[in-house]
């Protein structure tokens, strides 16, 4: 990873075009090419960047402080630097990842030991139920008897709510199961999820982790 702080100004041409003013910032050039400007608030999100595969190009001559990073369409990053004030290189090695307590594997493992915090008379089929386009994370059925597809995930955005829907049209094919209706359950659910799965039909829980793991009371929230 090359670390680089300086003051710069930092142009973007592609899709729409934006403007960075001269100011000292930080920019990360990572092994895998990726560039990303950043500014001395804002946690981690940059201020802009391009993402791989990209390629960078260091000006000379005339065009020397010139950094000009184009992706694969075209689109480029134009970094303009007027001066350097730290600038080094650290190989980082091979990164063992983030191991979380919590993480959806184990969320299903609880969820489908616990399946009647769905509701009572709830019951399982089976987890990870394979369809054409992957696993369905806990397929079960209501007091009714009905089929239900619940998509777990740590954190519930709209691409979450997307995969069920395409899990739903598919199990709702098989005339064994439907009809079919889908559970969006997440520790925490983004506003605009929860009111795109509302609007398909979907339930959405809000999973307590330490509930399931029955270290507090064992309720989940639906909305």
């Amino acid at each position: 990873m090359r670390l680089v702080i300086a003051r710069c100004s930092v142009d973007y041409a592609g899709r729409l075009t934006a403007h960075l003013p001269s100011a000292p910032r930080l920019i990360l050039v990572k092994a895998d090419g990726s560039v990303s400007i950043h500014a001395d608030d804002r946690a981690y999100k940059p201020l802009n960047w391009m993402s791989p595969p990209c390629t960078l190009k260091e000006g000379s001559g005339d065009d020397a402080g010139v950094w000009t990073v184009v992706n694969k369409a075209g689109e480029k990053l134009i970094i303009t630097m007027e001066e350097v004030l730290h600038d080094s290189s650290h190989e980082l090695g091979t990164d063992p990842g983030l191991i979380k307590d919590g993480v959806e594997a184990h969320l299903q493992e609880l969820l489908a030991d616990r399946i009647e915090t769905l509701g009572e008379g709830y019951s399982l089929i089976r987890r990870e139920y394979m369809t054409a386009i992957g696993p369905v994370d806990i397929l079960c059925r209501d007091a009714s008897g009905a089929t239900v597809a619940v998509e777990i995930k740590r954190r519930g955005e709209i691409d979450g709510v997307e995969q069920l829907t395409r899990y739903l049209e598919l199990l709702n094919r098989d005339p064994h199961l439907a009809p079919v209706r889908g559970v969006f359950a997440a520790q925490e659910i983004k506003p605009q999820a929860k009111v795109l799965a509302t609007d398909r039909g979907m339930d959405c829980v809000v999973l307590d982790y330490d509930a399931l793991r029955g270290i507090e009371d064992d309720k989940l929230r639906l909305f």
